[in-house]
């Protein structure tokens, strides 16, 4: 669309629209490869990954919640979050 509008024939904006669309299906590829070669590891990735976004909750968001003055209803928040988390985790293994 934006081709068409910039004066583009219909045809041109439709091969430049495939060209760019080409690399999807190709780096598709080359990411599954790459997910098949380092599965033994990808537990250990996650696990990782997992800790990054436990360290930042704790390191930034706890204390920014803690700071506004409604420091009850934030742990409040945080406590019932925790609850949800958990039973979704055992009610859909």
């Amino acid at each position: 669309m934006p081709l068409r509008r910039a004066g583009f024939s219909k045809i041109k904006s439709w091969k430049w629209g495939q060209l760019s669309a080409i690399v999807e299906p190709i780096f598709a590829i080359i990411g599954a490869a790459f997910v098949i070669m380092v599965y033994p590891i990808l537990p250990y990735a996650l696990a990782f990954a997992a800790g990054a976004m436990i360290f930042i909750v704790v390191e930034e968001v706890i204390p920014e919640s803690q700071r506004g003055g409604n420091t009850d209803l934030a742990t409040m928040g945080l406590i019932a979050g925790f609850i949800v988390m958990m039973c979704l985790d055992v009610a859909l293994g």
